[in-house]
């Protein structure tokens, strides 16, 4: 891999933690202000999911391999929800299911840049040079805002600030791991994105679902988390176009 490579790669990565930075300015985070951050952050991710993932996936594949990676994804997340202490959402302060909540979506957020981190790889290592440097600039710049919302969500779950923007930048290089993977094996894993995409669109569902909409709506602020929760999908769509 290229010095030239290797740092547009790197720099796509620590744009997850760069985002994540602003976060250290919240000091404190209402209840009310909890459930409003947890329906925007399920707006964002059924955004990133059905308006960026999905369509993605098709294009690169059929419907079939849309399928099977959604349904393995929820499946996966369905496993890992076995052995995360876990509840269902209690609304009276910290809790297992905080724990719980924090550990399914830092997992959901850290599987759906595997295939982004694949593709960035793949693009560089295909023979359109142009390509790898688009995709690089485009999930760069997505992964900005992602890294504020993991922190400020994690935050919100009464994670210490320090913790929170470590996670953070972890997801990030998780996709460095999986640029150099996608690069180095181009040819390989050009028919594996799908899937993975596919995957990860299964997985952030399924977090939306089962925890961060049913727990914004458990405490009487469902008006203003509905709100929110578009106000998320309208944010990651409008960013999305931007960057087309």
């Amino acid at each position: 891999m290229s010095s030239i490579i290797l740092m547009s790669t790197l720099a796509t990565a620590l744009c997850t933690a760069i985002g994540a930075l602003p976060a250290l300015l919240f000091t404190r985070v209402t209840h009310r202000g909890k459930d409003v951050l947890l329906a925007f952050t399920a707006g964002i991710m059924v955004s990133a999911s059905t308006y960026g993932l999905i369509p993605s996936a098709l294009k690169l594949s059929n419907l079939f391999v849309l399928s099977t990676g959604i349904l393995l994804g929820t499946f996966i997340l369905t496993i890992m929800e076995k052995f995360v202490p876990h509840e269902d959402p209690g609304h009276s302060g910290r809790s297992s299911s905080d724990v719980g909540s924090s550990a399914l979506f830092l997992a959901a957020m850290a599987l759906h840049n595997l295939p982004e981190g694949l593709s960035v790889g793949v693009s560089y290592g295909s023979s359109n040079q142009d390509l790898g440097a688009v995709v690089a600039l485009s999930i760069g710049l997505q992964n900005i805002p992602e890294g504020f919302l993991i922190a400020l969500f994690l935050i919100s779950r009464e994670i210490r600030k320090w913790l929170a923007i470590l996670l953070a930048a972890f997801t990030g290089l998780i996709e460095l791991l999986f640029c150099w993977v996608g690069y180095v094996f181009a040819g390989s894993f050009a028919g594996v994105v799908p899937y993975g995409l596919a995957f990860a669109a299964g997985a952030m569902l399924f977090v939306v679902y089962k925890e961060l909409i049913p727990e914004s709506h458990g405490d009487g602020n469902e008006r203003f988390a509905t709100f929110s929760f578009i106000l998320g999908l309208l944010t990651m769509i409008g960013m999305t176009e931007l960057l087309r």
